[in-house]
């Protein structure tokens, strides 16, 4: 079936007032990566999560990405998250340090041949003390565990500055740029307004008047 792509016009566009809008960058790896794999340190380990709790699922979601503006399982209806998550082609995993849950790893696997990195990510305070690589390591090693020809993520402007670089250096090559508007969701009550400060924060009640676009 030929899916329609909508191709935005050379120069500015504007964005509905409410709205957010990133750049995303695709990334895709064809073939499993070679060397040595990196473990977890003494008091981390990568557990199965329960996901029969959709508020506890939703709080890991929300205590990983809140800093960088995650939203899509905020706002999906229960019975469309709920379908994704019972999906056994759907693996969902925690990462936890001293037994608190620290990270979340989701890897979807319902396209055949292909696994999405859906969801990758570290709390603030678990940053920067090398669990993302192991994080990384684990992903990649469960993904090409399976008959896959390709491995594949995506990550936008509002994620860790570093995150790009990060998934190049894993592997992954980047193939298509994207644009994405979204609600922004500390307007709509689903993160706090004080989420991700480096995205500003634009409320159309209190904006003063728009001034032409240059």
């Amino acid at each position: 079936m030929t899916q329609t792509v909508s191709v935005l016009p050379l120069g500015y566009s504007s964005v509905e007032p409410g709205c957010v809008a990133s750049a995303v960058t695709c990334l895709e790896m064809l073939e499993r990566p070679a060397g040595k794999l990196v473990s977890f340190p003494p008091g981390v380990v990568l557990a199965e999560f329960d996901r029969s709790n959709l508020a506890l699922y939703r709080a890991l979601f929300r205590k990983v990405g809140q800093d960088w503006l995650w939203w899509s399982r905020l706002v999906m209806p229960d019975a469309a998250l709920r379908r994704i998550l019972d999906d056994p082609r759907v693996e969902v995993f925690a990462l936890r340090k001293d037994g608190e849950d620290v990270g979340l790893l989701e890897l979807d696997f319902r396209d055949d041949g292909q696994c999405e990195l859906a969801f990758f990510g570290l709390t603030a305070a678990a940053i920067g003390h090398g669990l993302g690589r192991s994080l990384m390591d684990a992903a990649t090693q469960r993904a090409w565990a399976r008959p896959i020809r390709r491995f594949w993520v995506h990550t936008c402007s509002f994620d860790h500055p570093r995150a790009l670089g990060f998934y190049i250096r894993a592997g992954f090559k980047p193939y298509a740029f994207q644009v994405e508007v979204q609600r922004d969701p500390r307007l709509t009550g689903h993160l706090p307004r004080e989420a991700a400060p480096h995205v500003p924060l634009m409320d159309p009640a209190q904006s003063p008047a728009q001034l032409p676009l240059p």
